[in-house]
Order: structure tokens, then sequence, then C-alpha cells
């Protein structure tokens, strides 16, 4: 799950890193800005990408704080209405830094990411000078950073950046993080600042820190969480239900080979009985762009008769391709051509139905 700027800042400055003076206001609640911020960043506090770019960050002097509030309360950013806003001093910025930490997957282990030519167009570098951004691996059982991984990634930088980058560290760890970024990290004549902060934490972690509701959810994925489903919404027009990440998986890369859009990734699980299959045919069928559903499922502890009864009690309106084999796979047979259901024996050919029945 996203933190949003003032939260990761909040987790920042409790580590000991240092962030602007600010303040976090939500619309229409009323809000005084200490006399000592005389100029100002005004931040939208909206979760998507460019939004500076996009006009979600705005410059006030202090007596014109107000009215840029209330410009950016009345904006939206990227079709994204703004509830809250963070008032930032503005800083006096002589140099920016990029730093990261995240998961490399194929090492297994978190990876810091530096470079000196830092600050918001930081793709950029690593599109153009791939090589000034510098790496380093980190064993996941170590606590704090060895001395010669910092001052491989310093490389001549000012070396009290190290110190942000133990404690940037830190909060990765202790946060269960799968991303923790300080963008720009900027030196000013006061020392190092994060003038900006995100952090992501992961979503088998949130219950760990009190959260329990993930914000980054639709409305649909929640409802899939409830009933346990393994769910990812895409954009297509081919609803996709399997049992085993794997053969949900297949199905999906299926679909896009022979042409089609899946609408969705959703996995019901091992063992899934007639009210969960019910459950998540009638999640599809009410995704407005689905003109199909393919159920592609393998009894093995699942029972094909009981995938037969959900599909059946779902009663959705849109075409529904089946492919069933295993357990009790000719009472479920039975059952679903009883009702007049198409079903076919392989996945290549339920697949191939399914996007000529789409298109």
């Amino acid at each position: 799950m996203k933190m949003k700027e003032y939260e990761a800042k909040e987790i920042l400055s409790k580590a000991g890193i240092r962030i602007p003076r600010g303040l976090h206001i939500k619309k229409g609640v009323e809000f005084m800005v200490t006399p000592a911020i005389r100029e100002a960043v005004v931040k939208a506090q909206v979760e998507v990408a460019g939004r500076g770019k996009a006009g979600g960050i705005l410059m006030a002097e202090y007596d014109q704080i107000p009215k840029t509030v209330e410009q950016l309360f009345n904006a939206e950013i990227k079709g994204v209405p703004v509830e809250e806003i963070l008032i930032e001093e503005k800083l006096n910025i002589q140099h920016e830094y990029y730093l990261s930490i995240t998961i490399d997957r194929s090492k297994k282990a978190p990876v810091i990411l530096f470079t000196t030519e830092g600050g918001v167009d930081i793709e950029e570098v690593a599109q153009k000078n791939p090589d000034a951004i510098r790496k380093a691996m980190v064993h996941p059982l170590l606590s704090t950073i060895p001395g010669y991984t910092l001052r491989y990634l310093l490389n001549g930088a000012p070396k009290e950046i190290g110190q942000v980058i133990q404690k940037l560290y830190t909060v990765f760890m202790t946060q269960d993080a799968i991303l923790a970024e300080i963008n720009p990290l900027v030196m000013t004549p006061d020392g190092l600042y994060a003038a900006d902060g995100k952090i992501i934490l992961d979503d088998n972690a949130l219950a760990r820190h009190g959260i329990t509701e993930n914000r980054d959810l639709s409305e649909r994925e929640r409802q899939a969480d409830a009933y346990g489903f393994s769910f990812v919404e895409l954009s297509g027009n081919i609803g996709v239900i399997g049992n085993g990440a794997g053969l949900t998986m297949a199905t999906v890369d299926l679909i896009n080979n022979l042409g089609g859009k899946p609408a969705n990734f959703l996995d019901v699980g091992g063992g899934a009985d007639r009210v969960r299959v019910a459950h998540a045919v009638r999640l599809l069928g009410k995704m407005p762009d689905v003109k199909v559903i393919i159920v592609n499922l393998l009894g093995g502890i699942t029972r094909c008769d009981e995938v037969a009864a959900g599909i059946i009690e779902a009663g959705v309106g849109q075409k529904i391709i089946v492919r069933l084999a295993g357990t009790n796979e000719t009472e479920g047979k039975a059952l679903l051509s009883s009702k007049g259901y198409l079903m076919l024996d392989t996945m290549e050919e339920a697949v191939k139905a399914a996007v000529e029945a789409a298109s």
C-alpha cells in the first residue's frame, strides 16, 4: 500500500531524517500556517505519478497561501480530486540527490540506489546516464549497512548522506516496505532534507502496522479480498476465472497471445465450493466491459460438480465458456450441459472460443 507523502515524511522524521517544516490539512478544515514560513510549497496529496508537472505542486508567498490552497482544493490532478494538502517551507536547495531502497527479486535482497544527479527527472538520468546511478545489495539479515557499502554508494558525495542512507534502511526494514524513496534528497545551507518521500508497504504486513484497510484496492478488489480471491483488474473484455495462480496466469497469457483482451486475473484457489465460485462469477458479471467469461479449472481438491453448481447459481447475463477436468468431472459437465453451457475439453479450445465470442 502506498503511503501519502505526509505519512511517509512522518515516518522519515521519526527515524531521524530531517523534513521541511510543514502542515497537513484536509479539505473544509480551517488552518493556520506559521509566519516563519515566508515562502511555501503547496502539495496535493494525491497518489498519482508526475503530480508536479500536472499542476499538483504550487509555490506561494505567505500571504498567498490561503488562495493557493483553495485553488488546489478545487482542482483535479490527472482526474483525481484533491482532498488533502501538505504545505511546506520552501527550501534553499543547493544540490539534489536521489536515494531509494527496494527489493531485487532476482537476488532476494534489498537493493539501494543512489545518484548525485537526482531530482524529479530520475527516469531521464537512468536512460541517458545509467552509470551515474550506483547500486548496492544488502543481505536481508543485516540490520545495518556495512561501511564499505556506504563508501561505495557515496563515491565522494557528502559523507553525511551516509547517515541518511542508514536511517532510510532502518525505515525500510522496520516498516516492511517494498519501496522507501527520497526524491529529491536536497542539500541546503542548513544541511540535508527529504524534500519528498515515498514509502510503499508490503500488503501482507499491513495488519502488523495497525492498518485495517488497503487504500490501493478498487471496490471490486476489496470484494474479492473479502471473498478470499486473488484478483487483479485489467482493461479487457474477457473475464477469467481459474484455480491456481499458474493456471490462471496461463489462461490470461493465452488470451493475449490469441489477440484477446483479458479483463482480470481471478484465482478462486483450491477447494473452491459453489458459494465461492458463484461469488467469483457474479463479481465478473458486474464488470461493465466483460462480454464473455471463461472458467478454466482443474479439479483436485476442487470438485467439478461444485464448480458447475456455482456457475449456474451465479445467474449472470454474459456467455460463460467452461473447461473442467478432474474430480467429479462427469457430474459437473452433466449439470452444465443440462443448462446449455458451452464446455470444451482443452484450455486452448476454450480460450479461442472466448476470444471469438468477445470479438
